[in-house]
């Protein structure tokens, strides 16, 4: 494999993208071990107070991450952040004004290798969310696994991440008052393993959960795809049924724990601009769903999968180098 070194030139706002780029890969991919680690050294050291002081506490804070978690809005307006926005660069694209008074389920398409997208546009003020959509508050689900390593949770939350368990996206879309976004990457980690430039491959079909909810709710659905999201990664050839494939959707949580593989342990993202529209609102009827969705159970999910097509007319003229719209092959599965 070739290693390519950077050259001695570059500015340094450049270096400064590619470090704020770096230091965001190693959170999602070593910072919780680092966290575990940490707390149990804590645990056997002469500091074990400390560790106990924080496992009392994270027995009496266990139930933030299902309850609308708890964000930082200092952490969320770092500066690394917006040079983080800048690498890419990202761009988050309002199509329409969205009711405050009102809860929305945000769908985001596609996952990508580390969902890259989402996190910038709503896990960070980096592009604006807050003042493009004033009065709404963004909340980007994540696995519970994670919520339950010491310390890494109080870091994820505070930038917005939530769990993904069916009873926090219940609280977030059933409360009063309105106001609250809760963003999904509706594919999941199964989605991520076809991620490869050129290539878009949606998990559409079998994934009606949150159109359930949506519909016993009164939630509003909004689908939101990221352009260019499937771009910054070169992934190792996994067909289905490869041993490579096999090897990824194994784990503890089976495919919800899906790792792609990139070319490199060490590579970083490829810069290409992604940009993320999030298009006007479908509207779902409120009432139970546990007898209208086994009549119509493929009629919600036909109106999301038209709503997602819809996003396609606000790319043109604005086709990211080597991938436009008629070389994109979308597949829902």
């Amino acid at each position: 494999m070739k290693i390519e070194f950077a050259p001695l030139n570059i500015p340094l706002r450049r270096r400064l993208q590619t470090a704020a780029v770096l230091q965001w890969i190693f959170s999602f991919l070593a910072l919780a071990q680092c966290c575990l680690a940490g707390f149990v050294l804590l645990a056997l050291s002469d500091w074990w107070l400390l560790a106990l002081l924080y496992a009392g506490w994270l027995w009496l804070d266990w139930d933030t991450p299902t309850s609308g978690g708890r964000r930082s809005g200092w952490i969320r307006s770092w500066m690394v952040w917006e040079y983080f926005r800048d690498y890419f660069p990202l761009r988050l694209i309002k199509t329409v004004d969205l009711d405050p008074k009102k809860n929305y389920i945000f769908g985001f398409h596609p996952h990508g290798v580390l969902v890259a997208g989402a996190f910038g546009n709503f896990c960070t003020e980096a592009t604006g969310f807050s003042r493009l959509f004033p009065g709404l508050t963004p909340h980007l689900l994540m696995l519970p696994f994670w919520f339950r390593v010491p310390l890494f949770r109080d870091y994820i939350m505070s930038g917005g991440l939530v769990s993904s368990c069916k009873s926090s996206l219940s609280y977030l879309v059933s409360r009063p008052g309105g106001g609250n976004v809760a963003v999904i990457a509706v594919g999941g980690a199964p989605e991520s393993l076809d991620a490869r430039p050129g290539a878009l491959t949606l998990q559409v079909r079998n994934r009606k959960g949150f159109i359930k909810l949506a519909l016993k709710h009164g939630a509003q659905l909004v689908p939101v795809f990221s352009f260019g999201e499937n771009e910054l990664f070169d992934q190792m050839e996994n067909p289905t049924g490869s041993p490579l494939r096999r090897l990824q959707v194994r784990g503890p949580h089976g495919n919800h724990s899906s790792k792609p593989a990139t070319m490199a342990m060490n590579q970083q993202p490829h810069s290409s601009p992604s940009k993320q529209p999030a298009t006007k609102p479908t509207a779902v009827h409120h009432g139970s769903c546990s007898a209208a969705v086994p009549r119509q159970r493929s009629f919600p999910v036909q109106l999301w999968t038209d709503s997602l097509q819809e996003v396609h007319p606000h790319r043109r003229g604005e086709a990211h180098p080597g991938h436009s719209d008629s070389e994109s092959q979308q597949r829902r599965h």
